[in-house]
């Protein structure tokens, strides 16, 4: 049967504290009756020392009978005990038997089989204490010897019954038992208070996994508290708004794929109608195959950029951390773009900072970077716009500066340049370029940022710049 957490810690409160109580009963009430017993026999034998010398005198003048027993309730009356005066005759080995000479209360439990305590004392001459049960009761009994008479040896034996122990013993145990129950129904309120209220919050939580699961992310859980179960739900509507996040930008980047790819695919498909169901001329079938062309290349590009996205998503592209001259890389990824450059009839231009440039990245990443800034500046200006790319050191950054006399970009388009499949007011290309520029550059442990104006934009990648000589321009990649 599965126990549930509220009865788990309903259990755990229960056992802890009924564990304490019994360490507690078990510990103090026999420390107690311990502890008791021998004040008590410690008492009795303080007072049986006292008193000794008046039997030692009785012994001297050789009294007994009637004397004798007089004097014995006397001494007993004075110590508040039982006194019985034993004559035993010392043997080989053990002590030979007791005789009762006199008993303070003249009973018939003055008579028994054996005095152990007695035969002790015989036995070594010295007083002994011990605890006998007589008449189905525990006795404290102390014995003392009275030396005047060396044959038969006098044995004195004070007792006192320990029922008064019993008693203060047992007020003990009720009251540890009292307190014990008190404790335990303490324990169980505050167990079922805490376990309810620990519940009710893990229920809260559970109930909003539930509607995570299924798609709800307009529920947050209030934070009542600053403990774990705070802390934790903290964490679980930041992990639900970041959620939230990423299904919003699930379906939009499924809108927008779907509506980026489905432009080209629908042009084309128009295209092999026409050529397939009417006969035109030359130049038009030329016209024809070209635009068809262009749309393919911009399909190629656009699922290359799909797939660059989602190995990115999926933190699978692997980002090498090596020493890069972006100097040498610009040059290379410049000298690429010379040709659509000239169909720009646009110029592009490399300025290299005297502190060199070296950077520790990813060499074809930075390419590709590169690419995209150049490609984004070729395409995003009027014919003829001049293109710089600049190489620097500044502080402990190498930069790249992608700038261009075009238009500029407004203000707020220039907070959303980076976002996905954003197009701007032109509504050219797939809008992935730049979201996956800025994607390469934080991987590299660097940043790619914007700066506009009229008549003026500039794309800075920044990375964490490295001391050294550049490496050969010969083998560089690009």
């Amino acid at each position: 049967m599965r126990l549930s957490l509220r009865n788990r810690l309903l259990l755990l409160f229960f056992a802890i504290t009924a564990a304490a109580i019994g360490v507690v009963y078990l510990y103090v009430v026999p420390q107690l009756r311990s502890n008791l017993t021998a004040e008590k026999l410690s008492r009795l034998q303080a007072r049986a020392a006292a008193l000794e010398p008046g039997l030692a005198r009785a012994a001297r003048r050789g009294e007994s009978g009637p004397e004798l027993r007089r004097l014995v309730a006397q001494l007993a009356r004075s110590a508040d005990a039982r006194l019985t005066v034993l004559a035993i005759r010392p043997g080989p080995g053990d002590a030979g038997p007791a005789f009762v000479l006199a008993d303070s209360e003249a009973e018939a439990t003055a008579v028994l089989p054996s005095y152990p305590v007695a035969e002790v004392t015989a036995e070594t001459g010295r007083p002994a204490s011990a605890v006998e049960t007589v008449a189905g009761g525990r006795s404290g009994q102390s014995a003392i010897p009275v030396p005047e008479l060396p044959d038969p040896v006098w044995v004195a034996v004070f007792s006192v019954p320990l029922a008064d122990v019993e008693d203060n013993v047992g007020l003990i145990q009720r009251q540890i038992l009292i307190a014990g129950a008190i404790a335990l129904a303490a324990a169980l309120l505050a167990g079922y208070w805490a376990s309810r209220a620990i519940s009710r919050r893990l229920r809260r939580l559970e109930d909003a996994a539930k509607q995570v699961a299924g798609g709800d992310f307009s529920h947050p859980i209030p934070v009542d508290s600053s403990d774990e179960l705070g802390e934790l739900a903290g964490t679980f509507n930041e992990m639900q708004r970041r959620l939230a996040r990423l299904d919003s930008a699930r379906k939009e980047f499924i809108a927008n794929a779907s509506h980026e790819l489905r432009t080209p695919i629908f042009s084309l498909g128009g295209f092999v109608e026409l050529l397939d169901e009417e006969d035109p001329d030359p130049a038009a079938r030329e016209e024809f195959v070209r635009t068809m062309r262009g749309q393919i290349e911009r399909l190629k590009k656009l699922t290359t950029d799909l797939l660059d996205l989602s190995r990115l998503d999926a933190d699978a592209m692997e980002i090498r951390a090596e020493r890069l001259d972006l100097a040498a890389l610009a040059r290379s990824v410049v000298a690429e773009f010379k040709p659509a450059a000239e169909r720009h009839e646009s110029e592009v231009m490399l300025r290299e900072g005297e502190s060199g440039a070296l950077a520790l990245g990813d060499p074809d990443r930075a390419a590709q970077i590169i690419r995209i800034l150049l490609d984004n500046a070729l395409t995003h200006t009027p014919e003829g716009t001049t293109v710089t790319v600049t190489t620097l050191r500044e502080d402990r950054d190498a930069l790249l500066i992608v700038g261009d006399e075009g238009r500029g970009i407004s203000t707020r388009a220039a907070g959303r340049v980076f976002d996905r499949f954003y197009t701007g007011e032109e509504g050219t290309g797939s809008g992935l370029g730049l979201a996956i520029a800025r994607e390469l550059a934080v991987r590299m442990d660097g940043r790619l940022e914007v700066r506009s104006e009229r008549g003026f934009t500039a794309f800075t990648l920044a990375l964490r710049a490295v001391n050294g000589q550049p490496p050969a321009r010969s083998g560089m990649p690009t």
